[in-house]
Protein backbone atom coordinates (compact mmCIF):
# COMPACT_ATOMS: atom_id res chain seq x y z
CA UNK A 1 0.00 0.00 0.00
CA UNK A 2 1.55 3.28 -1.14
CA UNK A 3 0.86 6.79 0.12
CA UNK A 4 -1.84 7.26 -2.55
CA UNK A 5 -3.60 4.15 -1.22
CA UNK A 6 -3.49 5.64 2.27
CA UNK A 7 -5.18 8.78 0.99
CA UNK A 8 -7.82 6.68 -0.79
CA UNK A 9 -8.48 4.74 2.42
CA UNK A 10 -8.84 7.98 4.36
CA UNK A 11 -11.27 9.42 1.79
CA UNK A 12 -13.35 6.22 1.77
CA UNK A 13 -13.68 6.30 5.56
CA UNK A 14 -14.63 9.98 5.50
CA UNK A 15 -17.47 9.23 3.07
CA UNK A 16 -18.81 6.40 5.19
CA UNK A 17 -22.23 7.24 6.69
CA UNK A 18 -22.88 5.77 10.12
CA UNK A 19 -25.90 5.95 12.42
CA UNK A 20 -23.61 6.28 15.44
CA UNK A 21 -19.91 6.38 16.22
CA UNK A 22 -18.62 3.11 14.76
CA UNK A 23 -15.30 1.26 14.80
CA UNK A 24 -13.98 -1.17 12.19
CA UNK A 25 -11.33 -3.87 12.39
CA UNK A 26 -9.73 -5.83 9.57
CA UNK A 27 -6.34 -7.54 9.58
CA UNK A 28 -3.71 -4.83 10.27
CA UNK A 29 -6.24 -1.97 10.20
CA UNK A 30 -8.48 -0.56 12.93
CA UNK A 31 -10.63 2.52 12.35
CA UNK A 32 -13.32 4.68 13.92
CA UNK A 33 -15.79 7.06 12.31
CA UNK A 34 -17.18 9.56 14.81
CA UNK A 35 -20.73 10.69 14.09
CA UNK A 36 -21.34 14.43 14.48
CA UNK A 37 -23.03 15.34 17.75
CA UNK A 38 -25.48 17.68 16.04
CA UNK A 39 -24.68 20.65 18.25
CA UNK A 40 -23.37 24.04 17.18
CA UNK A 41 -19.92 25.44 17.94
CA UNK A 42 -16.80 23.69 19.16
CA UNK A 43 -16.63 20.19 20.53
CA UNK A 44 -15.63 19.70 24.14
CA UNK A 45 -12.56 17.69 23.32
CA UNK A 46 -12.45 13.92 23.70
CA UNK A 47 -10.09 10.99 23.72
CA UNK A 48 -9.70 7.91 21.53
CA UNK A 49 -8.27 4.69 22.98
CA UNK A 50 -6.94 2.13 20.52
CA UNK A 51 -5.44 -1.33 20.32
CA UNK A 52 -4.74 -3.33 17.18
CA UNK A 53 -8.32 -4.71 17.34
CA UNK A 54 -10.49 -1.96 18.80
CA UNK A 55 -11.01 1.81 18.92
CA UNK A 56 -13.36 3.54 21.38
CA UNK A 57 -14.20 7.10 22.32
CA UNK A 58 -13.52 8.05 25.95
CA UNK A 59 -13.54 4.39 26.99
CA UNK A 60 -10.68 2.11 27.94
CA UNK A 61 -9.73 -0.66 25.50
CA UNK A 62 -8.06 -3.96 26.36
CA UNK A 63 -4.35 -3.95 25.43
CA UNK A 64 -4.61 -0.29 24.48
CA UNK A 65 -1.26 1.04 23.30
CA UNK A 66 -2.34 4.32 21.69
CA UNK A 67 -4.42 7.20 22.99
CA UNK A 68 -5.36 10.36 21.07
CA UNK A 69 -6.65 13.55 22.65
CA UNK A 70 -8.66 15.70 20.25
CA UNK A 71 -8.59 19.51 20.72
CA UNK A 72 -11.73 21.43 21.61
CA UNK A 73 -11.50 23.83 18.68
CA UNK A 74 -12.78 21.28 16.13
CA UNK A 75 -16.38 21.77 15.04
CA UNK A 76 -18.85 19.48 16.84
CA UNK A 77 -20.76 19.05 13.54
CA UNK A 78 -17.76 17.55 11.75
CA UNK A 79 -17.38 13.86 10.96
CA UNK A 80 -14.00 12.89 12.34
CA UNK A 81 -12.16 9.78 11.14
CA UNK A 82 -9.41 7.86 12.92
CA UNK A 83 -7.52 4.82 11.78
CA UNK A 84 -4.37 2.96 12.75
CA UNK A 85 -2.57 0.75 10.28
CA UNK A 86 0.55 -1.39 10.11
CA UNK A 87 2.17 0.09 6.99
CA UNK A 88 4.97 -2.02 5.45
CA UNK A 89 5.57 0.76 2.91
CA UNK A 90 7.31 2.65 5.74
CA UNK A 91 10.40 0.53 5.17
CA UNK A 92 10.73 2.04 1.68
CA UNK A 93 10.34 5.69 2.63
CA UNK A 94 13.55 7.73 3.06
CA UNK A 95 14.57 6.20 6.39
CA UNK A 96 17.22 3.54 5.94
CA UNK A 97 20.06 5.96 5.13
CA UNK A 98 20.26 7.08 8.76
CA UNK A 99 19.23 3.75 10.31
CA UNK A 100 15.76 4.91 11.31
CA UNK A 101 12.73 2.69 11.79
CA UNK A 102 9.01 3.42 12.14
CA UNK A 103 7.83 1.91 15.43
CA UNK A 104 5.86 -1.29 14.62
CA UNK A 105 5.39 0.15 11.09
CA UNK A 106 2.44 1.92 12.72
CA UNK A 107 0.71 4.97 11.25
CA UNK A 108 -2.00 6.77 13.23
CA UNK A 109 -4.28 8.91 11.11
CA UNK A 110 -6.85 11.56 12.00
CA UNK A 111 -8.85 13.65 9.54
CA UNK A 112 -12.06 15.68 9.21
CA UNK A 113 -14.51 15.05 6.38
CA UNK A 114 -14.20 17.74 3.72
CA UNK A 115 -11.58 19.78 5.55
CA UNK A 116 -7.81 20.12 5.73
CA UNK A 117 -6.99 21.04 9.31
CA UNK A 118 -3.70 22.78 10.18
CA UNK A 119 -2.34 25.53 12.43
CA UNK A 120 -4.39 24.38 15.41
CA UNK A 121 -4.23 26.57 18.51
CA UNK A 122 -4.43 23.50 20.75
CA UNK A 123 -2.47 20.43 19.60
CA UNK A 124 -3.66 16.92 18.95
CA UNK A 125 -1.86 14.73 21.49
CA UNK A 126 -0.95 11.13 20.72
CA UNK A 127 0.39 8.91 23.48
CA UNK A 128 2.11 5.70 22.33
CA UNK A 129 3.32 2.84 24.53
CA UNK A 130 6.88 1.69 23.83
CA UNK A 131 8.54 -1.65 24.71
CA UNK A 132 10.07 -1.60 28.20
CA UNK A 133 13.48 -2.62 26.81
CA UNK A 134 13.56 -0.09 23.96
CA UNK A 135 17.07 1.38 23.70
CA UNK A 136 16.57 3.60 20.67
CA UNK A 137 15.51 7.24 20.74
CA UNK A 138 11.87 7.88 19.69
CA UNK A 139 10.71 11.03 17.94
CA UNK A 140 7.28 12.11 16.72
CA UNK A 141 6.86 12.45 12.95
CA UNK A 142 4.21 12.64 10.25
CA UNK A 143 4.14 11.34 6.69
CA UNK A 144 4.79 14.10 4.16
CA UNK A 145 2.98 12.75 1.09
CA UNK A 146 4.51 15.40 -1.17
CA UNK A 147 8.12 14.54 -0.34
CA UNK A 148 7.48 10.83 0.34
CA UNK A 149 9.33 11.07 3.62
CA UNK A 150 8.77 11.56 7.33
CA UNK A 151 9.09 14.97 8.97
CA UNK A 152 8.91 16.29 12.52
CA UNK A 153 7.83 19.82 11.52
CA UNK A 154 4.82 20.93 13.56
CA UNK A 155 5.17 18.07 16.05
CA UNK A 156 6.76 18.17 19.50
CA UNK A 157 8.17 15.13 21.25
CA UNK A 158 7.80 14.62 25.00
CA UNK A 159 9.93 11.72 26.16
CA UNK A 160 12.73 11.08 28.63
CA UNK A 161 15.22 8.25 28.74
CA UNK A 162 13.75 5.21 30.48
CA UNK A 163 10.11 6.15 29.90
CA UNK A 164 7.84 3.51 28.38
CA UNK A 165 5.52 6.04 26.72
CA UNK A 166 6.05 8.90 24.31
CA UNK A 167 3.70 11.86 23.94
CA UNK A 168 3.40 13.66 20.61
CA UNK A 169 1.83 17.10 20.29
CA UNK A 170 1.03 18.05 16.69
CA UNK A 171 -0.73 21.12 15.36
CA UNK A 172 -2.22 19.62 12.21
CA UNK A 173 -4.10 16.48 11.17
CA UNK A 174 -2.36 13.85 9.05
CA UNK A 175 -0.70 10.41 9.32
CA UNK A 176 1.43 10.28 12.48
CA UNK A 177 4.06 7.84 13.65
CA UNK A 178 6.96 7.32 16.05
CA UNK A 179 10.40 7.11 14.49
CA UNK A 180 13.12 5.18 16.32
CA UNK A 181 16.79 6.06 15.84
CA UNK A 182 19.94 4.66 17.40
CA UNK A 183 21.00 6.48 20.55
CA UNK A 184 24.00 8.78 20.37
CA UNK A 185 27.37 7.06 21.01
CA UNK A 186 28.54 10.25 22.74
CA UNK A 187 27.77 10.56 26.45
CA UNK A 188 25.86 13.51 27.91
CA UNK A 189 29.02 14.58 29.77
CA UNK A 190 31.05 14.65 26.56
CA UNK A 191 28.30 16.57 24.77
CA UNK A 192 28.29 19.20 27.51
CA UNK A 193 32.09 19.52 27.39
CA UNK A 194 32.02 19.77 23.59
CA UNK A 195 29.42 22.53 23.77
CA UNK A 196 31.64 24.55 26.15
CA UNK A 197 34.70 23.96 23.94
CA UNK A 198 32.74 25.18 20.92
CA UNK A 199 31.39 28.24 22.73
CA UNK A 200 34.80 29.29 24.06
CA UNK A 201 36.65 28.51 20.82
CA UNK A 202 34.16 30.34 18.57
CA UNK A 203 34.10 33.38 20.90
CA UNK A 204 37.91 33.56 20.91
CA UNK A 205 38.01 33.15 17.13
CA UNK A 206 35.41 35.86 16.63
CA UNK A 207 37.41 38.31 18.74
CA UNK A 208 40.69 37.41 17.00
CA UNK A 209 39.15 37.71 13.54
CA UNK A 210 37.72 41.15 14.30
CA UNK A 211 41.19 42.29 15.43
CA UNK A 212 42.64 40.85 12.22
CA UNK A 213 40.20 42.81 10.05
CA UNK A 214 40.82 46.02 12.00
CA UNK A 215 44.59 45.67 11.59
CA UNK A 216 44.12 45.07 7.87
CA UNK A 217 41.86 48.10 7.42
CA UNK A 218 44.14 50.46 9.35
CA UNK A 219 47.32 49.50 7.46
CA UNK A 220 47.54 50.85 3.92
CA UNK A 221 50.42 48.60 2.87
CA UNK A 222 48.56 45.50 4.02
CA UNK A 223 45.61 46.49 1.84
CA UNK A 224 47.90 46.41 -1.22
CA UNK A 225 48.70 42.71 -0.74
CA UNK A 226 46.40 40.52 -2.86
CA UNK A 227 47.01 37.42 -0.77
CA UNK A 228 46.07 39.33 2.37
CA UNK A 229 42.83 40.44 0.70
CA UNK A 230 41.92 36.81 0.03
CA UNK A 231 42.73 35.89 3.65
CA UNK A 232 40.63 38.78 4.95
CA UNK A 233 37.67 37.69 2.83
CA UNK A 234 37.85 34.27 4.49
CA UNK A 235 38.14 36.01 7.87
CA UNK A 236 34.99 38.05 7.19
CA UNK A 237 33.09 34.89 6.18
CA UNK A 238 34.15 33.22 9.43
CA UNK A 239 33.11 36.31 11.40
CA UNK A 240 29.63 36.06 9.88
CA UNK A 241 29.56 32.33 10.65
CA UNK A 242 30.46 32.84 14.31
CA UNK A 243 28.13 35.84 14.69
CA UNK A 244 25.16 33.73 13.58
CA UNK A 245 26.19 30.42 15.15
CA UNK A 246 26.79 31.67 18.71
CA UNK A 247 23.28 33.16 19.29
CA UNK A 248 21.45 30.51 17.24
CA UNK A 249 20.73 28.33 20.28
CA UNK A 250 19.23 31.29 22.16
CA UNK A 251 17.13 32.38 19.16
CA UNK A 252 15.71 28.84 18.88
CA UNK A 253 14.26 29.17 22.39
CA UNK A 254 12.26 32.25 21.39
CA UNK A 255 8.73 32.04 20.03
CA UNK A 256 9.51 34.09 16.91
CA UNK A 257 9.55 31.79 13.87
CA UNK A 258 10.53 34.69 11.61
CA UNK A 259 13.66 35.46 13.63
CA UNK A 260 14.60 31.78 13.66
CA UNK A 261 14.12 31.60 9.87
CA UNK A 262 16.40 34.63 9.43
CA UNK A 263 19.03 33.09 11.70
CA UNK A 264 18.89 29.74 9.86
CA UNK A 265 19.23 31.42 6.44
CA UNK A 266 22.19 33.55 7.56
CA UNK A 267 23.89 30.62 9.26
CA UNK A 268 23.55 28.50 6.12
CA UNK A 269 24.81 31.35 3.92
CA UNK A 270 27.81 32.18 6.10
CA UNK A 271 28.80 28.50 6.32
CA UNK A 272 28.69 28.14 2.54
CA UNK A 273 30.58 31.43 2.14
CA UNK A 274 33.29 30.11 4.46
CA UNK A 275 33.58 26.94 2.38
CA UNK A 276 33.69 29.01 -0.83
CA UNK A 277 36.55 31.19 0.41
CA UNK A 278 38.44 28.11 1.63
CA UNK A 279 38.19 26.76 -1.93
CA UNK A 280 39.32 30.12 -3.33
CA UNK A 281 42.32 30.02 -0.96
CA UNK A 282 43.19 26.72 -2.64
CA UNK A 283 42.73 28.22 -6.10
CA UNK A 284 44.90 31.20 -5.17
CA UNK A 285 47.56 28.83 -3.86
CA UNK A 286 47.44 26.97 -7.19
CA UNK A 287 48.19 30.19 -9.06
CA UNK A 288 51.10 30.98 -6.77
CA UNK A 289 52.77 27.58 -6.81
CA UNK A 290 51.90 26.04 -10.17
CA UNK A 291 51.16 28.84 -12.62
CA UNK A 292 53.82 31.26 -11.46
CA UNK A 293 54.14 33.03 -14.80
CA UNK A 294 51.55 34.30 -17.28
CA UNK A 295 48.74 34.36 -14.73
CA UNK A 296 47.31 37.78 -15.48
CA UNK A 297 43.63 37.76 -14.52
CA UNK A 298 41.62 40.90 -15.23
CA UNK A 299 39.64 42.11 -12.18
CA UNK A 300 40.95 39.13 -10.25
CA UNK A 301 39.63 40.04 -6.79
CA UNK A 302 36.24 41.07 -8.15
CA UNK A 303 35.81 37.69 -9.82
CA UNK A 304 36.88 35.88 -6.66
CA UNK A 305 34.33 37.90 -4.70
CA UNK A 306 31.53 37.06 -7.13
CA UNK A 307 32.23 33.37 -6.59
CA UNK A 308 32.95 33.58 -2.85
CA UNK A 309 29.89 35.63 -1.92
CA UNK A 310 27.59 35.08 -4.89
CA UNK A 311 27.47 31.27 -5.21
CA UNK A 312 26.38 30.75 -1.56
CA UNK A 313 23.70 33.43 -2.02
CA UNK A 314 22.32 31.61 -5.08
CA UNK A 315 22.22 28.24 -3.26
CA UNK A 316 20.45 29.64 -0.19
CA UNK A 317 17.99 31.62 -2.33
CA UNK A 318 17.07 28.54 -4.35
CA UNK A 319 16.53 26.43 -1.23
CA UNK A 320 14.38 29.13 0.39
CA UNK A 321 12.37 29.67 -2.80
CA UNK A 322 11.72 25.97 -3.38
CA UNK A 323 10.85 25.11 0.22
CA UNK A 324 11.12 27.67 3.02
CA UNK A 325 10.16 24.91 5.48
CA UNK A 326 13.67 23.54 4.99
CA UNK A 327 14.76 26.05 7.64
CA UNK A 328 13.68 26.02 11.26
CA UNK A 329 14.50 24.58 14.67
CA UNK A 330 16.57 21.41 14.66
CA UNK A 331 18.12 19.39 17.50
CA UNK A 332 21.91 19.62 17.80
CA UNK A 333 21.97 15.90 18.55
CA UNK A 334 19.95 14.40 15.68
CA UNK A 335 19.47 11.14 17.63
CA UNK A 336 17.83 12.90 20.59
CA UNK A 337 14.76 15.03 19.77
CA UNK A 338 14.85 16.48 23.31
CA UNK A 339 18.37 17.86 22.95
CA UNK A 340 19.23 21.54 22.57
CA UNK A 341 17.87 23.13 19.40
CA UNK A 342 19.40 25.66 17.00
CA UNK A 343 17.99 27.49 14.02
CA UNK A 344 19.35 25.77 10.93
CA UNK A 345 18.41 23.38 8.10
CA UNK A 346 15.59 21.00 9.03
CA UNK A 347 15.48 19.01 5.79
CA UNK A 348 18.12 16.25 5.97
CA UNK A 349 18.46 15.96 2.19
CA UNK A 350 19.04 19.71 1.78
CA UNK A 351 21.60 19.61 4.59
CA UNK A 352 23.51 16.71 3.03
CA UNK A 353 23.57 18.18 -0.50
CA UNK A 354 24.20 21.86 0.24
CA UNK A 355 26.63 21.53 3.15
CA UNK A 356 28.21 18.08 3.37
CA UNK A 357 28.25 17.69 -0.41
CA UNK A 358 29.66 21.16 -1.05
CA UNK A 359 32.32 20.76 1.62
CA UNK A 360 33.24 17.31 0.28
CA UNK A 361 34.14 18.88 -3.07
CA UNK A 362 36.06 21.70 -1.38
CA UNK A 363 37.92 19.23 0.85
CA UNK A 364 39.06 17.05 -2.07
CA UNK A 365 40.23 20.07 -4.08
CA UNK A 366 42.11 21.62 -1.15
CA UNK A 367 43.73 18.30 -0.21
CA UNK A 368 45.17 18.22 -3.73
CA UNK A 369 46.42 21.78 -3.21
CA UNK A 370 48.08 20.75 0.07
CA UNK A 371 49.88 17.89 -1.67
CA UNK A 372 51.04 20.32 -4.36
CA UNK A 373 52.31 22.67 -1.64
CA UNK A 374 54.25 19.91 0.12
CA UNK A 375 55.88 18.79 -3.13
CA UNK A 376 56.75 22.39 -3.96
CA UNK A 377 58.38 22.96 -0.58
CA UNK A 378 60.33 19.70 -0.76
CA UNK A 379 61.47 20.55 -4.28
CA UNK A 380 62.88 23.88 -3.12
CA UNK A 381 65.11 22.20 -0.53
CA UNK A 382 67.26 19.40 -2.00
CA UNK A 383 68.51 16.83 0.49
CA UNK A 384 71.96 17.42 1.97
CA UNK A 385 73.65 17.71 5.31
CA UNK A 386 71.25 18.41 8.12
CA UNK A 387 72.51 21.32 10.21
CA UNK A 388 71.09 24.10 12.32
CA UNK A 389 70.12 26.09 9.24
CA UNK A 390 68.17 23.12 7.90
CA UNK A 391 66.40 22.66 11.21
CA UNK A 392 65.32 26.30 11.22
CA UNK A 393 64.11 25.97 7.67
CA UNK A 394 62.20 22.80 8.56
CA UNK A 395 60.43 24.65 11.35
CA UNK A 396 59.49 27.46 8.99
CA UNK A 397 58.22 24.97 6.44
CA UNK A 398 56.17 23.19 9.13
CA UNK A 399 54.62 26.51 10.18
CA UNK A 400 53.87 27.26 6.53
CA UNK A 401 52.09 23.94 6.08
CA UNK A 402 50.09 24.41 9.29
CA UNK A 403 49.07 27.87 8.11
CA UNK A 404 48.06 26.57 4.69
CA UNK A 405 46.07 23.75 6.32
CA UNK A 406 44.17 26.31 8.39
CA UNK A 407 43.45 28.60 5.43
CA UNK A 408 42.26 25.67 3.32
CA UNK A 409 39.94 24.51 6.12
CA UNK A 410 41.22 20.94 5.99
CA UNK A 411 40.54 20.42 9.70
CA UNK A 412 36.82 20.40 8.81
CA UNK A 413 37.52 17.06 7.16
CA UNK A 414 37.74 15.50 10.64
CA UNK A 415 33.95 15.19 10.49
CA UNK A 416 34.42 12.33 8.01
CA UNK A 417 36.35 10.39 10.66
CA UNK A 418 33.94 10.97 13.56
CA UNK A 419 32.25 7.58 13.34
CA UNK A 420 32.46 4.24 15.11
CA UNK A 421 35.27 3.98 17.63
CA UNK A 422 36.61 7.38 16.53
CA UNK A 423 33.37 9.24 17.26
CA UNK A 424 34.25 10.81 20.60
CA UNK A 425 37.95 11.64 19.98
CA UNK A 426 37.09 12.73 16.44
CA UNK A 427 34.43 15.14 17.71
CA UNK A 428 36.84 16.57 20.30
CA UNK A 429 39.46 17.25 17.61
CA UNK A 430 36.81 18.62 15.26
CA UNK A 431 35.38 21.03 17.85
CA UNK A 432 38.77 22.21 19.14
CA UNK A 433 40.46 22.80 15.79
CA UNK A 434 37.49 24.24 13.91
CA UNK A 435 36.19 26.48 16.68
CA UNK A 436 39.71 27.95 16.89
CA UNK A 437 40.19 28.29 13.13
CA UNK A 438 39.71 32.07 13.34
CA UNK A 439 42.31 32.32 16.10
CA UNK A 440 44.80 30.31 14.01
CA UNK A 441 44.20 32.64 11.06
CA UNK A 442 44.94 35.58 13.38
CA UNK A 443 48.27 33.96 14.37
CA UNK A 444 49.09 33.36 10.69
CA UNK A 445 48.30 36.99 9.94
CA UNK A 446 50.53 38.28 12.76
CA UNK A 447 53.45 36.05 11.76
CA UNK A 448 53.17 37.17 8.15
CA UNK A 449 53.07 40.77 9.32
CA UNK A 450 56.17 40.45 11.45
CA UNK A 451 58.16 38.47 8.90
CA UNK A 452 61.27 40.44 7.94
CA UNK A 453 59.69 43.50 9.58
CA UNK A 454 57.74 44.07 6.38
CA UNK A 455 54.11 42.95 6.39
CA UNK A 456 53.63 43.76 2.73
CA UNK A 457 56.09 41.29 1.30
CA UNK A 458 53.72 39.63 -1.09
CA UNK A 459 54.17 36.22 -2.56
CA UNK A 460 51.74 37.08 -5.32
CA UNK A 461 53.19 38.01 -8.70
CA UNK A 462 52.30 41.59 -9.62
CA UNK A 463 50.35 40.49 -12.66
CA UNK A 464 47.89 38.58 -10.48
CA UNK A 465 46.94 41.56 -8.40
CA UNK A 466 45.17 43.38 -11.18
Amino acid sequence: MGSSALESLEQALEKTNVASTTSFYQSSLVALVRKPKGSNGQCNGFGIHASWKKMKEDEAVTNSNVMLRVPRELDANDTIVFFMIAWPEASRVNLTASGEELHESRLISMSVRGKKVSALQEPVTITVTLPANETRIPTCVFLNNTKKSFSSNGCKTQWESGQSIIKCSCYHLTHFGVLLVSSSPVSDTDLEILSYITLIGCSLSLFALVITVVLFITNRKLREDVSMKVHISLAIALILLNLHFLPSQWVATLSSNGLCLYMALCLHYSLLASFSWMALEGFHLYLLLVRVFNIYVRRYLFKLSVVGWGVPAVIVSLVAAIDSDSYGRVALDWSDPNSTEVCYIVNTMVKMVTTVGVFGLVFVFNMIMLVVTVRRILGLHPSGEFGQKDRNRARRDACTLLGVTTLLGLTWGLVFFSFGYLTTPGLYLFCILNSLQGFFIFLWFVMAWRKSGNPTTSSVPPSTSS
